[in-house]
């Protein structure tokens, strides 16, 4: 006759190949071997989750809970009952092997003792006693049927019954917008700031807890589909929940960050096409804030503390990395960036708190900027104020005895030097493009290109056009 622990244990033995595998065999310990012992393992298989398990019977009973054990009564968790475990099992941590049932890296996340108020079939509650966990909690069972939807254990739901463990506990936020920096020089003064290379890429703010990341762009919009590499962020904090924030980049050949090719990944949405373009644009998220950490919203702390606590994670790796900053010496940086052909720096005050949608001067970007004499080929009309006048400059330079069309240029201008500009365009208003070829915007009014620009611009795109240019004024010959 089978005894009753052998056959509580046959849905573990099926499922495993014991010889090829470091989880516990069965056998060892007796049925009363004890009562009353947890654990929670933190189980990086196919997908992240948490296993929860309890002695009872001379067996463990166990749930896998795919967002961990809630911390406070407000979220209820699924937690799917799975074949009973060895009670070797409170022990087990390791790697077990690819083509094995549950592959990947097990660790110990908690352990302790607990009480059992009840435990039956359908439903447990039990008081933990962890090193990380303590408290009252419900398990019951929620499918009826018996089994779960594409799985092979019961779906039960996991409810904290006490007061948030951590009465202090603020919940992490559901969007947030990032801080932007104001445009400028360098600080006269190097102390107290910090300095960082700019980056030229998309700026999106992650949302990592219970091992899942959200990506999201400046507006809230949902970015994890176009860059599903994120995704890997939520395993590599594990439990830990984070709000961060850093830029979404692209490298070339040469290692220097290319807008250029991002826009390539940038409006994708169909998974198959991400997947493909993916391989062949691989896109690095460049970390350079902590806005809330394990229940604490960091937004009033200084830029130094959070930037420490930042750094005191680990990430490095994978498709993210935090980079290197300057204390005190913003001049050798910039120098370094422009001898690199990188967009510039950012200065940081290291007391600044972060406001989120907010541009502030305690954080100013410093551009690397060329700067060239540009022929007027033409205007745009603006919106706005500037509805029915001057609203852009269509620029060109001189090639090969043509006018070679470079972009539109619409900031830099205050409204005297509009209204200079509107005065000194009217009388050159022609009938076709002195751009070559089919060069030039759509519904541009078009003049004789007598006029020339001092125009500062970052960079030029491979089909030679201007970006972020802006007007610095009309060239004096």
């Amino acid at each position: 006759m089978t005894p009753p622990r052998e056959k509580k244990l046959g849905g573990y033995r099926a499922k495993r190949d014991l010889d090829a595998t470091p989880e516990p065999s069965v056998g060892g310990r007796s049925e009363g071997a004890g009562e009353g012992r947890f654990v929670v393992q933190e189980h990086h298989a196919r997908s992240l989750h948490w296993d929860l398990r309890l002695e009872r019977d001379g067996v463990l009973v166990s749930w896998a809970v795919p967002k961990g054990i809630p911390l406070d009564s407000k979220h209820n968790h699924l937690a799917v009952h799975v074949e009973d475990h060895p009670l070797e099992y409170l022990d087990f941590h390791g790697e077990i092997p690819a083509g094995n049932y549950g592959a990947g890296i097990v660790k110990i996340w908690d352990r302790g003792t607990y009480e059992a108020e009840k435990f039956r079939a359908d439903e447990v509650i039990v008081r933990l006693h962890g090193e990380r966990v303590s408290g009252r909690y419900a398990l019951f069972r929620t499918d009826r049927r018996g089994r779960s939807q594409g799985g092979d254990g019961e779906n039960w739901m996991i409810h904290r019954m006490d007061p948030p463990q951590d009465p202090e506990r603020e919940p992490m936020p559901e969007q947030l917008e990032p801080m932007l920096a104001h445009r400028g020089e360098l600080p006269a003064e190097a102390d107290g700031w910090a300095f960082e290379v700019k980056w030229d890429g998309v700026r999106a703010l992650a949302f990592v807890e219970a091992g899942r990341a959200r990506m999201c762009g400046r507006r809230g919009v949902v970015l994890t589909g176009r860059y599903p590499e994120m995704r890997a962020l939520g395993p590599a904090l594990g439990s830990r929940e984070a709000i961060l924030d850093g830029e979404l980049a692209a490298f070339d050949g040469a290692g220097r960050p290319s807008f250029q090719l991002l826009q390539r990944r940038m409006h994708l949405d169909s998974p198959s096409v991400v997947r493909r373009v993916a391989t062949q644009i691989p896109v690095v998220y460049v970390i350079f804030d902590l806005l809330y950490l394990d229940g604490r919203l960091l937004l009033d702390s200084p830029y130094s503390e959070r930037r420490a606590a930042l750094e005191q994670l680990g990430l490095a790796g994978g498709a993210w990395t935090i980079p290197a900053r300057n204390v005190g010496d913003g001049a050798a940086l910039l120098a370094a960036t422009r001898e690199q052909g990188l967009e510039g720096v950012v200065a940081k005050q290291l007391d600044s708190r972060y406001l989120p949608g907010r541009r502030s001067r305690a954080w100013v970007k410093v551009k690397n900027a060329q700067r060239e004499t540009l022929v007027i080929g033409g205007w745009l009309a603006g919106e706005g104020t500037r509805s029915g006048r001057l609203g852009a400059l269509a620029v060109g330079r001189p090639e090969d005895g043509e006018l070679r069309y470079v972009g539109r240029v619409g900031t830099g201008f205050d409204e005297s030097e509009l209204r200079r500009l509107g005065e000194l365009l009217a009388p050159l208003e022609r009938a076709g493009s002195p751009f070559a070829g089919r060069g030039g915007p759509k519904g541009a009014h078009w003049v004789t290109p007598s006029l020339r620009a001092e125009v500062e611009y970052t960079e030029r795109t491979s089909s030679g056009l201007l970006r972020h240019p802006i007007y610095r004024g009309l060239h004096e010959s």
